[in-house]
């Protein structure tokens, strides 16, 4: 196997953390509309911990592409 083949393997195997990342983030907002439709007076409360959540979330995402870019590119 050539060099640049294996390159683009390991950058799109690095690619399936996003996958997690997509059913992270529908689950925590799925999670946000079913409690806020439940009980709409603590939605304030809710919130803040729901973007901790998606940053947390989000943030795992971004760190997958930079691996994927340093493997691409470098």
């Amino acid at each position: 196997m050539e060099a640049e083949a294996a390159k683009y393997i390991g950058a799109g195997l690095a690619m399936f953390a996003l996958l997690g990342v997509g059913i992270g983030l529908g689950n925590l907002f799925s999670n946000l509309f079913q409690a806020a439709a439940r009980n709409p007076a603590a939605l304030n409360s809710y919130k803040t911990f729901v973007f901790i959540g998606f940053a947390l979330t989000e943030a795992t995402g971004l760190f997958a592409l930079v691996i994927a870019f340093l493997i691409l590119f470098s």
